[in-house]
């Protein structure tokens, strides 16, 4: 009796798809305040959107996790539900701490390391929403695939980061005689990194709901 009163699912698939949108809305923000940096009206402007777009993601988070209270029945793991939109609400907030920290440490441009790794910051944002929208569907063989292969990509991205996070590093250390700008730009450097790293923990619990579940 107890269980019919309960919604048996929620619309959860929706709302990752929710959520990834919004992680990809604060990466393309982020990537056009390191473009426009120079800008001061422009890089307070995509720095609004950034905050934006995390707290929509956040907004999102709090909706998935409050559901995940009330419904009965849900479509995936209850456990599985609450780390994906945990993970990838983490990645939300480090693109928002990264955008902070360039103005909390007042760095003051640019530098060819962290407009690439932004871009790949950007491009493993843009593969968790593709893998995150394949979920509803990975019963079907074919799209199972489909979304281990956005798996794999955001893998092969982060390996990428971490080649030029470690590049960056050797430069900075080698270069940069000035050692506030080295703390700074170490600090940055590391923060885009670990968007990376947490896009592909959120690509290892999508594998793990596919393996699951297909």
């Amino acid at each position: 009796m107890f269980g019919k009163l309960m919604p048996r699912e929620g619309n959860f698939f929706e709302m990752f798809n929710q959520h990834a949108e919004r992680i990809v809305e604060a990466s393309r923000a982020f990537e056009q305040l390191v473009a426009h940096y120079n800008d001061l009206h422009l890089r307070e402007q995509y720095n609004r959107d950034v905050d934006n777009a995390e707290r929509a993601a956040d907004r999102v988070t709090h909706d998935v996790n409050r559901l995940l209270h009330k419904t009965f029945i849900t479509p995936i793991d209850r456990e599985q539900i609450h780390k994906l939109i945990n993970t990838m609400d983490d990645v939300a907030d480090l693109i928002q701490d990264s955008a902070e920290t360039m103005a909390l440490y007042d760095v003051r441009h640019m530098t060819e390391e962290i407009t690439r790794l932004t871009t790949l910051c950007v491009k493993c944002c843009e593969r968790v929403k593709d893998a995150v929208k394949y979920l509803g569907k990975i019963t079907d063989p074919a799209t199972a695939e489909a979304t281990l292969k956005a798996c794999e990509e955001i893998d092969r991205l982060e390996s990428d980061a971490d080649r030029v996070m470690r590049s960056a590093m050797s430069k900075l250390f080698r270069e940069e005689p000035d050692v506030r700008e080295v703390i700074k730009l170490k600090a940055i450097y590391e923060l885009l990194e670990t968007i990376t790293d947490k896009c592909e923990d959120v690509a290892n619990v999508i594998e793990g709901i596919v393996l699951e579940n297909s």
